[in-house]
């Protein structure tokens, strides 16, 4: 399947530097806010890190046409894919595809009841570093894109790979998902709430805190059937050390802006409860993300 057209909805960090090094070869537009939109179409993208290069690519404020085979890359917040999607699904194509790339659980199952089922909805895991700067610029670090399996997954895997997106297809997705779901209960919420990068709450004090998260995690995780790593705690301790930018979460709370916790500790607090598992470190995670966000 050749993609026609490439939109990037919910063009922050994440999302215009995916659609930056897509636009190379590619015909991308990015979907943002207005005056993320209004620098880029005046000065071009400028991204920073590990990419150090000026992008002149498309930025509009809302899809006005979709065309046939067009591929839409899903970077919003998870809580507001209904809204952004809402505002899109009357101009969606039997051969539109979405691919969401965000944090959390339940994503796909909330994006395929709001586009409903004739849509090919698909889901990808990010582990790339990316900061928003300033309207028209900013970070981003190299990592992977890990895509459920499927036939279009596999076409989109070698469009993003030609395009400098290290992307990998994996057939055990769900496992994928709950790794990456336990790196982000423990990285997101304990440097939104000491507003540090990353790698900073890899330290000896935090540790008991953060192989805490992890127990209740797995305990949560297995529950639901999955099979972890015998060594998790220190593999995800030595992969936070690569991590040098400030987690999206806290950089939602630096701007005032509303956090994904329900998608990510509050999803291990809500399964707990339904497999009658305490996870008191994550509802207290919860309950002090939800304290900063009504501070703002």
């Amino acid at each position: 399947m050749n993609f026609q057209k490439i939109f990037v909805l919910g063009a922050g960090a994440i999302g215009s530097s995916y659609g930056a090094l897509l636009s190379r070869k590619n015909d991308v537009t990015l979907i943002g806010r207005k005056s993320h939109v209004e620098a880029i179409n005046a000065k071009g993208l400028e991204v920073s890190g590990d990419i150090q290069e000026r992008f002149f690519v498309k930025a509009e404020t809302k899809i006005k046409r979709i065309h046939p085979h067009s591929l839409i890359l899903l970077t919003t917040k998870a809580h507001d894919s209904a809204k952004a999607l809402t505002d899109t699904k009357s101009l969606l194509k039997n051969n539109t595809v979405i691919l969401i790339l965000q944090n959390g659980l339940g994503n796909k199952e909330l994006v395929e009841g709001t586009v409903g089922d004739k849509i090919e909805v698909l889901r990808g895991l990010v582990a790339v570093g990316a900061e928003f700067s300033e309207p028209g610029k900013i970070a981003s670090w190299n990592g992977e894109t890990i895509l459920e399996q499927t036939e279009t997954s596999v076409k989109i895997a070698e469009l993003f790979n030609e395009s400098g997106l290290k992307t990998r297809v994996s057939n055990e997705f769900g496992r994928e998902v709950w790794n990456k779901l336990v790196v982000n209960c423990v990285v997101n919420p304990l440097t939104a709430i000491l507003r540090v990068r990353d790698n900073e709450i890899v330290t000896e004090a935090l540790k008991e805190v953060r192989h805490g998260i992890i127990d209740e995690c797995v305990r949560v995780g297995r529950a639901e059937g999955m099979v972890f790593e015998p060594d998790l705690k220190g593999l995800i301790d030595k992969s936070i050390l690569r991590y040098i930018n400030f987690s999206s979460m806290c950089q939602d709370l630096m701007r005032g802006k509303k956090t994904e916790i329900d998608f990510l500790n509050g999803k291990i607090v809500e399964l707990g409860r339904r497999h009658h598992i305490p996870t008191p470190i994550n509802e207290t995670l919860v309950s002090l993300i939800k304290s900063l966000e009504a501070k703002q």
